[in-house]
């Protein structure tokens, strides 16, 4: 019980976690299957001396002396000119040449089918290997998905109660505002805010709008309501279901200034900002591989795909690395891209910030400023990254202000993050988009040259939602 409510298990949890169970399993099993190879085995390499018996010896009037009375010597001649093509190539080494000539009659087409035979081997690993490497970055995408299920069946359990009372108050009040309800469901996140959920419609000739239903079940439920975004205007006479969540205690508001390398109006730096509901908002900044036109289809696309993984539930950080996965598996070339994500905490005013080869994030608060920089490697290197984290209370009227490597690299070596600091401390006002040109232009006017990278500076404030709001924004 909590709070007179009775929680309970739904059968829907229970199943999500037989779900990430058997992909647990699924995962293992992709492992096991079989190992990368670094040498060859027995079999294959009978087979590399079948193959030369059969080309290079068996018109040979010595063949049957070699490879029957003689056997023994072949092979250990055999063994040596593969051990010499594996270390020096198809040239061999002089030693290992003059000896296959004095023993060989028929050298020249000996050594040829077993640079053909070894040639066909390791290509054959590389490929073998190329499949293991597929399947085990399958692996890490299997296992990272059930984690994520298991965290949110175990969020979803925590979360959901029951309570008839309250249900039945609440179809009640909605009836008499004509609002026909099918089915209710109340949530208690780890915040303490409460979240209702409402499968409802109009009554027949009834024009409803969805903000008068907050309204409502603000009333019923003694607290503020808004509803998640995205959702429809009016409520319409086919059911549909209504997320009703409890206000959040901040707002923030953001801006962004930005420049190409010579200043080239296309930027390999990409940025995207997204209300995840619950009180969430994730605001990311990606550098692409280079410049130009290459290195922003490559940040859109970790943007595009980060904002489809995050807006459908999964962490922050199983979401970067199942895109950084993704990335590794789907091509032949290294083409890496840096993630900076912070996530705000609205209820709470927690940040999460979250980097995979991402530049410097300062926090300001007033005139002091603290950098915050991780050594992890970018997305679309390797299988498997370390996906740094640290976590900050911000209040009210504080920055976060995130920027691309070619922001600082404009800054002399040794003196770029105190430079940058100094900058970012000694601007006044509260406005973001201020902010963000400030800290650009002043980089710009130090340098005193065209830009020889891409730059990009993002600045989002935070601010109690009881303060009056700020303009000139690129957006609320």
């Amino acid at each position: 019980m909590k709070n007179g409510q009775a929680l309970h298990t739904s059968p829907y949890v229970t199943q999500i976690e037989k779900y990430a169970d058997s992909i647990k399993q699924l995962s293992r099993t992709f492992l096991h299957l079989e190992e990368k190879k670094s040498a060859f085995s027995n079999e294959e390499i009978e087979d590399m001396f079948d193959r030369t018996k059969e080309r290079a010896c068996k018109s040979c009037e010595k063949c049957s002396w070699c490879w029957e009375e003689d056997f023994v010597h072949t092979y250990q001649m055999g063994y040596e000119v593969l051990s010499a093509i594996d270390h020096y190539g198809s040239e061999l080494n002089t030693e290992t040449k003059r000896k296959l000539q004095q023993r060989c009659l028929r050298w020249e087409a000996f050594l040829q089918e077993m640079l053909g035979a070894f040639h066909d081997a390791r290509q054959n690993m590389m490929w073998n290997n190329r499949i293991v490497l597929g399947r085990e970055g399958c692996a890490v995408q299997m296992d990272t998905f059930a984690d994520m299920l298991r965290s949110t069946a175990k969020e979803l359990e925590k979360s959901l109660f029951s309570d008839e009372r309250l249900e039945k108050k609440l179809a009640s009040y909605l009836k008499k505002r004509g609002i026909r309800v099918l089915y209710s469901s109340f949530f208690l996140n780890r915040e303490g805010k409460y979240e209702v959920h409402l499968t409802a419609r109009a009554v027949k000739n009834t024009c409803v709008t969805i903000k008068a239903l907050v309204k409502a079940v603000s009333e019923v439920m003694g607290r503020q309501f808004i509803a998640e975004s995205d959702q429809a205007f009016m409520l319409g006479k086919e059911y549909q279901t209504i997320v009703c969540m409890e206000g959040p205690v901040f707002y923030t508001l953001y801006g962004v200034a930005r420049i190409g390398k010579d200043c080239n109006k296309i930027s390999g730096d990409n940025f995207m900002m997204r209300e995840l509901g619950g009180g969430k908002l994730a605001v990311a900044l990606s550098d692409g591989m280079g410049s130009g036109e290459k290195a922003c289809r490559e940040s859109t696309l970790v943007m595009e795909l980060l904002e489809e993984l995050l807006e459908a539930g999964f962490p922050a950080k199983a979401a970067i690395q199942m895109i950084n996965t993704t990335l590794v598996m789907g091509r032949e070339e290294i083409h890496f891209s840096t993630v900076d994500l912070s996530m705000f905490d609205l209820y709470t005013g927690e940040c999460r910030l979250i980097k995979a080869g991402a530049s410097s994030t300062f926090i300001k608060k007033g005139n002091k400023v603290e950098r915050i920089s991780s050594s992890s490697l970018p997305i679309g290197v390797m299988h498997s990254i370390e996906i740094e984290s640290v976590q900050r209370t911000l209040e009210d009227g504080d920055f976060v202000v995130m920027i691309t490597d070619g922001v600082l690299d404009a800054l002399p070596v040794g003196e770029q993050d105190l430079l940058m600091e100094t900058i970012i401390g000694g601007t006044t006002g509260g406005n973001p988009k201020e902010l963000a040109h400030h800290i650009l232009e002043q980089v710009l006017n130090w340098t005193g040259e065209e830009p020889m990278d891409d730059m990009t500076v993002l600045a989002v404030g935070i601010w109690n939602c009881q303060d009056t709001c700020i303009l000139g924004t690129d957006s609320v």
